[in-house]
């Protein structure tokens, strides 16, 4: 009979959270906020106003910081890359391109990958986040992105020409 043993989680080589649960601190901050204003202004203590600051701050910040996690996380390991929720093989990734000469934001020439499509299930690369071009299987371009996009593109390489000098 098999024992119930947790899964082995396959080592981390970089790893982006998306967005940060601190944010939920902006609720019980609008609060206070509220309390202030109705002290300082006279009107005496009112609890349904800071409650109500507090319950739709706090809410309203919950579902965008749980869909950044969803969305705009990164995790690379040995085998795979998760952008969001879209997870590519390793073995899809035949090369990382060098950094670009010119920014996306620049009226300057771009290079072909900064115009291939995002990995991940968004339309483009998140804001915030810089993208790095990668050559996938059947010589398709696409883009990798970070925040630590220096951190990313340092881990992915590593990883992707590994890969390359252990099939010579």
């Amino acid at each position: 009979m098999l024992e119930d043993q947790p899964l082995e989680q396959p080592e981390r080589l970089f790893y982006e959270s998306g967005a940060s649960w601190y944010w939920l601190v902006a609720g019980p901050a609008a609060a206070v906020a509220m309390l202030l204003i109705q002290f300082k202004g006279g009107v005496g203590f009112q609890p349904w106003v800071p409650l109500i600051f507090l319950v739709l701050v706090t809410g309203f910040l919950g579902l965008q910081v749980k869909a950044a996690r969803i969305h705009t996380s990164v995790e690379l390991t040995r085998n795979a890359l998760r952008q969001g929720a879209e997870v590519t093989p390793l073995s899809d990734i035949v090369r990382v391109f060098p950094v670009a000469e010119h920014s996306v934001k620049s009226r300057e020439p771009l290079e072909k990958w900064q115009t291939s499509r995002a990995l991940g299930e968004l339309s483009g690369v998140p804001r915030g986040r810089t993208g790095i071009g990668v050559e996938l299987t059947g010589k398709r371009t696409a883009q990798a992105w970070a925040r630590n996009h220096r951190g990313l593109r340092a881990a992915l390489t590593d990883l992707v020409e590994g890969k390359a000098a252990s099939t010579l």
